[in-house]
Parts: C-alpha cells; structure tokens; sequence
C-alpha cells in the first residue's frame, strides 16, 4: 500500500527545526547538505551548508525536509498540519510540551467526545501539529 510522509520546506533553518523535532520526538536524524551532494558545483557558495534533503525516522513515523525553496520564496500557510498519533499518555505528553517550546499552545490536550486525548500547537517554526492518543477502552 501507498504511504504518505510529510515532506517540510524551510528557509535556512532545516537543520535547526529537524534537530529540534529529533529532540522532541527521538529517532535516527539523516542530513544531507548542498555542499555534499553532486549539484554542490551549480549552487552559490552561500547555499553550500543549505539542506538539501533531510530525514528523521523512528519506526513507522517519517519526517522530511529540506531548505530548497524556488524563486517565489516559502509561503506559509494553514493548509498543512503534521498529525502525529502517539502511544501513550506519557508521549502525548511529552511530545506536546517538548513540540510547543518556542511556539504556540493553540490547543491545551484534553479528553475529547471520541475518546482520545488530543490537542494542537504551532512550533517555533510556524508549522501546525495535530496530536492524538486513543484511550484505551
């Protein structure tokens, strides 16, 4: 079957937002720069330590990302949230406060008609999470 990965866009700071998310949420992080890759002679030497390609893994969750942007620039909006479904109060937990360091709590997590603990945030780098833990029962 198919699977879907987000794929994150940033404007400089690639490396900054996935070490902070390898921080928060663990796993094995894999950064490739500009300067590393076989397109490192066509690039301007101020983009050499850009990211071209990142990776963060940890069992089935895939995080992606990169500081490639094209001549518009990177425009932000609210079409795109990361939903991130957790395995235990302790992780939603921690996930949630680690995620909303520098950012915005726009949701405190709480105990919802469907039963699951679940709240949203805006981190530090302007992208929205959505989380979710499904209460045992």
């Amino acid at each position: 079957m198919a699977q879907i990965n987000s794929y994150l866009t940033f404007n400089g700071n690639c490396r900054e937002a996935m070490t902070f998310y390898k921080e928060c949420l663990g796993g094995e992080l894999v950064l490739q720069t500009i300067g590393e890759s076989p397109m490192a002679d066509k690039m301007p030497p101020q983009m050499k330590k850009s990211i071209l390609h990142s990776t963060l893994t940890r069992g089935d969750l895939v995080l992606m990302g990169s500081d490639m942007v094209d001549e518009n620039g990177l425009v932000k909006g609210n079409s795109v949230s990361l939903m991130l479904n957790c395995g235990s109060e302790k992780e939603i937990k921690s996930c949630y406060k680690n995620l909303s360091k520098g950012g915005t709590a726009t949701h405190p997590l709480e105990n919802t008609f469907w039963g699951a603990l679940f709240g949203d945030l805006v981190d530090r780098f302007g992208n929205h999470w959505l989380l979710h833990y499904q209460l045992p029962g």
